[in-house]
């Protein structure tokens, strides 16, 4: 329950990937990033870490359909029911370097809390609108899938009418504590405590419907509020509409992602819209009025004499508005000229006689007339 990647993105893996598949990018993965190949290179060891307790997860059965089925929060000892066991780096230690020679030199317990408050699992999901809601804004539901309380046990775990037992191994504690005596001193280590799993309380009489978990993954509506002048591939925040914290911790936040729809004519470029406007060969030679189709509907727009194609004329504030402000950008319409087919006996003769009064070369009126 917290901000950690997906166990399967830190082997490169996609979810539903085999044992084969996850021990094959685990060597690899660990071949490239053990300390051993990486002296002093800190960023190597986190790695290798954050690759360690994956593959400790992952090529477990129960723990990988655990986490399958809950995300980190099927792993996590303090959420776990008498079962659940916590993970670590190397044979159940917390693979901490700084805890490690801590303890070995006579430090203490680790300085994390296991029932420290914790923030839950960030979710992502998208969206698609139009090209239109995109512009004005809108508001959509979307449905996710996330880990929230058990209604019928409240997040106790315990079955309705009961409790559960502090653990008397652990004093409600979650860790143990052993020490050892050495030649070089005291070797002390903290580590889950066997009986509770770490979680400081054993749990007899689970909940039927959590098993115990104190956890359900339910699918969620949620009304995302979408931004006018919001654009492809941008990304809303709704904090606390993730998962469930731990320990009292806040939840985590969803992240949606908006895929706007391609539209029949108009494109995008920031917050300026493009269009391609055809217009006849005598609408270009003599000039008129045209209506152009925009975000609010049709505008009348006069183009001069003699325009040529390609030519682009500028609508101002008829553009996206600018999602961090009040103000429009512009549309841009740029001018192609039909060069008209399927012509008549009648209209190709006029084209001759206009080609004639226009002084072209000779062997393009030939060329016509062969026609």
């Amino acid at each position: 329950m917290s901000d950690k990647r997906d166990y399967y993105e830190s082997l490169g893996l996609e979810k539903g990937a085999s044992d084969e598949e996850i021990k094959k990018a685990f060597r690899q993965q660990a071949k490239k990033y053990h300390p051993d190949v990486n002296p002093g290179n800190k960023q190597a060891e986190a790695r290798f870490k954050e690759i360690n307790e994956a593959y400790e997860v992952l090529s477990d059965a129960d723990k990988k359909s655990r986490y399958d089925q809950f995300g980190h929060a099927g792993v996590d000892p303090n959420f776990g029911g008498s079962g659940f066991g916590g993970f670590g780096g190397f044979g159940g230690m917390d693979f901490d370097l700084g805890d490690l020679f801590g303890s070995i030199f006579g430090g203490g317990t680790s300085s994390r809390s296991r029932n420290a408050p914790r923030k839950g699992e960030r979710i992502r999901a998208d969206v698609s609108i139009t090209f239109e809601e995109a512009a004005f804004g809108c508001e959509k539901e979307v449905t996710v899938m996330r880990v929230e309380t058990c209604t019928d046990c409240t997040g106790t775990g315990c079955k309705e009418g009961t409790t559960a037992e502090t653990c008397g191994n652990c004093n409600g504690r979650g860790t143990v504590t052993t020490q050892q005596r050495t030649p070089f001193g005291v070797m002390q280590n903290t580590s889950d405590c066997p009986k509770c799993s770490g979680r400081g309380k054993i749990i007899h009489q689970p909940c039927a419907k959590c098993r115990g978990l104190g956890l359900v993954r339910r699918n969620k509506s949620i009304k995302v509020e979408i931004p006018a002048g919001i654009d492809n591939g941008q990304t809303i925040s709704m904090r606390g509409q993730g998962s469930v914290g731990a320990n009292g911790g806040e939840a985590g936040d969803l992240y949606v992602t908006i895929v706007v729809m391609r539209h029949a004519i108009f494109e995008r470029e920031g917050t300026s819209v493009l269009l391609e406007m055809p217009v006849t060969f005598a609408q270009a030679a003599l000039g008129a009025e045209l209506e152009v189709p925009t975000l609010d509907g049709k505008v009348k727009y006069s183009i001069p004499e003699g325009t040529q194609t390609g030519t682009t004329f500028r609508l101002r504030g008829k553009g996206i508005q600018n999602l961090r402000g009040s103000s429009r950008g512009d549309q841009f319409v740029t001018v192609h000229v039909s060069v008209p087919t399927g012509l008549t006996d009648e209209q190709k003769e006029l084209l001759i006689q206009f080609a004639s009064i226009s002084n072209e070369p000779p062997d393009q009126k030939k060329k016509r007339k062969k026609k």
